[in-house]
């Protein structure tokens, strides 16, 4: 898919690739299998209070592969963008753009996971930074929000590092580990941040 820009010009929508310092966000590849697996089987404890889940246990659960696949077809479409998250090479955590809606509202919805032996250093705060500044300036989406359990302190801290607006609770709002929870939302628009979300984020780690 190409996405409109100006009159008469259009930006490819996926795939694409982020980089900034020792950050890098691109496509999740079938090659990613085994470090994948790996980083997931040992953080599966501290990401299950946070991770959506289906109402429906009895639904199939896809392999490697077929996640792989399904997120490249959603891309092409148009529909959401599914980033790997780098640390100085290393597969170390997910930053995924969906619901990705053109029309009158271009908007989006961002959800993220981290590898705990790397969290707190700022990598997904700048990874997040980047997603907003390539949804508003390349892709010209105008919002873009995050939802958050409120028992969440660890992304709590992530929405306020970056500014975004809290825009109030969400009553049983995503299935969350069995059960239907509650959900903060942030958001942030493009006229919020014409210096761009990476310079915020930066200038705020400066003062």
């Amino acid at each position: 898919m190409a996405v409109p820009r100006e009159p008469g010009v259009t930006v490819p929508f996926w795939p694409a690739e982020l980089v900034e310092g020792s950050v890098r966000l691109r496509p999740l590849r079938r090659r990613d299998a085994a470090q994948w697996r790996a980083v997931r089987a040992a953080n599966a404890s501290w990401l299950r209070p946070w991770e959506a889940t289906s109402p429906d246990p009895a639904g199939p659960v896809p392999t490697f592969a077929q996640m792989v696949r399904g997120f490249s077809r959603e891309a092409r479409a148009g529909r959401m963008l599914p980033f790997v998250v780098e640390l100085d090479g290393r597969l170390v955590g997910q930053v995924t753009v969906s619901g990705v809606t053109w029309g009158s509202l271009r908007s989006a919805h961002v959800g993220y996971w981290i590898d705990q032996r790397v969290a707190g250093r700022g990598t997904i705060p700048l990874a997040l930074a980047m997603v907003v500044d390539h949804c508003f300036r390349v892709l010209r989406l105008h919002r873009i929000e995050v939802n958050i359990r409120p028992e969440n302190a660890a992304s709590l801290r992530v929405a306020a590092k970056l500014g975004l607006r809290d825009e109030g609770l969400r009553e049983r709002y995503l299935h969350i580990d069995g059960a239907w929870r509650d959900h903060r939302t942030f958001a942030v628009t493009a006229e919020e941040v014409p210096e761009g979300m990476v310079t915020r984020y930066r200038n705020s780690t400066r003062s």
